[in-house]
C-alpha cells in the first residue's frame, strides 16, 4: 500500500509593521509617525521588518520643550499617540530637532528604548533619492517651484541635481547630508538654514518651500 503524503500550506508571509497616528495629531506624534513610516519603507525592502517582535510602550518626550507621545509596540503594529498619561514600559528624552538623539539615558526597559530609537534614527537615504521623493511629494501645493536645483557638497566635492521641468526655479545648497535630512523630513528646513544651507529664491517661495518641508516631516 502507498502511503500518501500530506503537503501543508507555508505559513502565511509575516504582515508588514503598520504605523497607526491618532486623529487630530500634534506634531510630534506627526514626525514620530512620518519618520517611523519612512523607516518601515527602508526595513521592508531590506528583507526585514521594523521593530518585530517589541511589545511595550515607549514615552518620547522632548529635552527641552513640554512636547511627548506615547509608542505602543505591539507585533506588527506601532500606534503614535499624544502625551504620557500611563507608566511606560521605557521612556526616552530626545533632540526633536536632532533627529530624535538621546539627550539622556533611556530609563526603564533599555533593549524596547535602544530598538524605538534604532527605528527613529535609520541612516538617512543619499541626497538625490531623498530630494527626488521630496519634489514628487511636493508638486501638490500651490505655488511650488517647477524646478528644484540641488548643490550637495561632500567629502569628494560638490554634485548638482535637477528635478522637474518648467519655467520657475528654486535652488538648495548645502552639505549632502543635511540635504537628506531636509528633502526626507528628518530635519526643520528652517533650522537647517540656521545651520548651513542656502537657497535661492524670492520670499514667497520660501514660504511655499517652508510648507513643502512640513508636507514631508509632517504629513500636512
Amino acid at each position: 500500500m502507498t502511503e500518501s503524503t500530506t503537503i501543508e500550506a507555508p505559513p502565511p508571509p509575516l504582515e508588514v509593521t503598520r504605523i497607526l497616528v491618532e486623529e487630530d495629531a500634534t506634531p510630534v506624534v506627526r514626525l514620530i509617525g512620518c519618520t517611523l513610516r519612512d523607516a518601515a519603507a527602508v526595513a521592508r525592502d531590506g528583507g526585514d521588518e521594523l521593530v518585530a517582535g517589541f511589545l511595550g510602550t515607549v514615552a518620547v518626550r522632548s529635552h527641552d520643550t513640554p512636547q511627548a507621545a506615547t509608542v505602543t509596540l505591539a507585533g506588527d503594529v506601532v500606534e503614535v499617540t499624544s502625551g504620557v498619561f500611563l507608566e511606560p514600559t521605557a521612556s526616552v528624552v530626545v533632540d526633536l530637532n536632532a533627529r530624535f538623539a538621546p539627550t539622556e539615558e533611556p530609563t526603564g526597559d533599555a533593549e524596547l528604548a535602544a530598538a524605538l530609537l534604532g527605528a527613529l534614527r535609520r541612516p538617512m537615504a543619499p541626497w538625490r533619492d531623498a530630494a527626488a521623493r521630496f519634489w514628487a511629494a511636493t508638486r501638490e501645493i500651490p505655488g511650488i517651484p517647477d524646478v528644484l536645483v540641488v548643490e550637495a557638497t561632500g567629502p569628494d566635492g560638490s554634485e548638482r541635481g535637477r528635478f522637474g521641468e518648467g519655467a520657475t526655479t528654486y535652488g538648495i545648497a548645502g552639505p549632502a547630508d543635511l540635504l537628506s535630512g531636509v528633502f526626507s523630513g528628518a530635519d526643520d528646513f528652517l533650522v537647517a538654514l540656521a545651520a548651513g544651507l542656502q537657497v535661492d529664491g524670492t520670499l514667497s517661495q520660501l514660504s511655499v518651500m517652508t510648507a513643502a518641508s512640513w508636507r514631508v516631516r509632517f504629513d500636512v
